[in-house]
């Protein structure tokens, strides 16, 4: 069982940035690790992942504006979001999978789902 606990959520106005933080208990090098997102009244959807060789892959509606990225030494992932608007607001999930394999087809799911959640921190961006 992997244990994940997000952090840096908060209110901002458009146009800032803000940096979530996940701290995972387990070693995140072996892991499939993303960033998804639910907004009031949406389905939950994919922002980011990262698997095998630091690859990255991005839905469209964050592309050029989040950074995913992590820190194997210390067990921990992180999304730099940058240029926020309003539409950004959501709970925002990390997730892990205990594998590389097919780690960018997890960012849509479609059978190839995560296995572990954390509980999610709230960001709120104000127009």
């Amino acid at each position: 069982q992997v244990q994940l606990m997000e952090s840096g959520g908060g209110s901002v106005q458009a146009g800032g940035s803000l940096r979530l933080s996940c701290a995972a208990s387990a070693n995140t090098n072996v892991y499939c690790m993303g960033w998804f997102r639910q907004a009031p009244g949406k389905e939950r959807e994919g922002v980011a992942v990262i698997g095998m060789n630091e690859i990255a892959t991005y839905a469209d509606s964050v592309k050029g504006r989040f950074t995913i990225s992590k820190d194997n030494a210390k067990n921990s992932l992180y999304l730099q979001m940058n240029s926020l608007k309003p539409e950004d607001t959501a709970v925002y999930y990390c997730a892990a999978y205990p594998s590389l394999m097919f780690c960018s087809r997890r960012l849509a799911g479609l059978g190839y789902g995560m296995d572990y959640w954390g509980k999610g921190t709230l960001v709120t961006i104000s127009s």
